[in-house]
């Protein structure tokens, strides 16, 4: 008992938003520790690391034959193992310097609709790094936590967090998932639709950093009424020369529209099959959004519009999971309930 009390005492717990665009850390006396994008560059002839994070991000479009920039989770999940578990122990490492006797105890953040496969591999990937135990939670759970939504009360409260692979709809209810969606369709897959309208409509070829850029400036899942623009550079497809256009707020909205509806509709079924009672609650309480994709310019009111419903943007829909993740180890007691596994 005196050994445990020791350990807990010691050691430097960790709580993880491992996410398919960015991976967050906070520690519970430090709060948000680390914002690195989930990126990894590896040489293509002996695999060695060259570089993690923002820096590896920034060679994405950039490397030479003998360089692969590597981004390890995919759709909320891990797709390379071997390359995640050296990103997750880079950031470890990162954030606690020095040396440490006591290895720290991990919370992860993960997807509702995470298989038992997927969910035992981020819990390798995890021990592996270096952490001594692992813990998973589900991020609209995370979400519900750190926006402070009453989720031990019997009240209903839908969460949508829309992240880089994966949009999650849940209805949280009495400390548990009442119902839950998860959805492959979110920030990526609008980058994407962003590169497929520019090669389509200017016969040009833009790189995922420069369409992620345009989604963040000018990007809105409803036209503006106060116009903007971005002006846009790439490879025109025509004779391979370099092609600048400027591109609008209302472009952006239409070259985004399928990812944009796909994410209304998880939200409308969410609302179908959840209990009256707990929608009554919802009708009162409105909707949470969540995850950097609560940050698209219009998307809450064109939730409200098209499910009439009250739709509340966190203040920092960034951070709001791993907040969340990092508020459950401070009170690990109270929050038994929510970890699954």
């Amino acid at each position: 008992m005196v050994w445990s009390k020791l350990f807990a005492f010691m050691s430097k717990d960790l709580a993880m938003d491992l996410g398919t665009a960015n991976t967050l850390l906070y520690m519970p006396k430090g709060g948000i520790v680390l914002n690195e994008p989930s990126v990894v560059a590896l040489s293509s002839r002996d695999n060695k690391v060259l570089a993690v994070g923002q820096e590896a991000k920034e060679f994405l479009g950039r490397t030479p034959k003998s360089i692969t920039a590597v981004r390890p989770m995919k759709d909320g999940v891990i797709a390379d193992f071997e390359v995640t578990k050296i990103m997750i122990s880079y950031f470890i490492r990162k954030v606690i310097k020095g040396f440490n006797l006591i290895k720290p105890r991990m919370v992860i953040c993960v997807p509702t609709g995470i298989t038992p496969v997927e969910k035992r591999a981020v819990i390798e990937s995890g021990l592996q790094a270096g952490a001594r135990e692992v813990l998973l939670i589900e991020e609209p759970m995370a979400a519900a936590i750190g926006a402070g939504l009453p989720i031990e009360e019997p009240l209903g409260n839908m969460v949508v967090d829309i992240g880089g692979g994966t949009t999650e709809v849940a209805v949280i209810s009495l400390s548990a998932v009442a119902y839950s969606e998860s959805v492959r369709v979110a920030g990526d897959e609008m980058n994407d639709s962003i590169q497929r309208y520019v090669q389509n409509k200017y016969q040009m070829l833009i790189g995922e950093n420069m369409a992620e850029t345009l989604k963040k400036k000018v990007g809105a899942a409803l036209p503006l009424k106060d116009s903007l623009t971005c002006r846009l550079s790439g490879k025109y497809l025509v004779n391979g020369s370099p092609k600048s256009v400027q591109i609008s707020d209302r472009e952006v909205s239409e070259a985004i529209r399928e990812p944009v509806n796909a994410i209304v509709s998880a939200v409308g079924r969410a609302l179908d099959k959840t209990p009256p009672e707990l929608i009554s609650d919802i009708l009162d309480n409105g909707v949470l959004l969540a995850g950097g994709g609560g940050l698209l310019k219009g998307l809450d009111q064109l939730i409200a519009k098209k499910l009439q419903l009250k739709v509340v943007v966190d203040q920092e829909p960034l951070t709001t999971v791993v907040r969340g993740t990092g508020i459950t180890l401070n009170n690990m007691k109270k929050f038994s309930e929510v970890y699954i596994n």
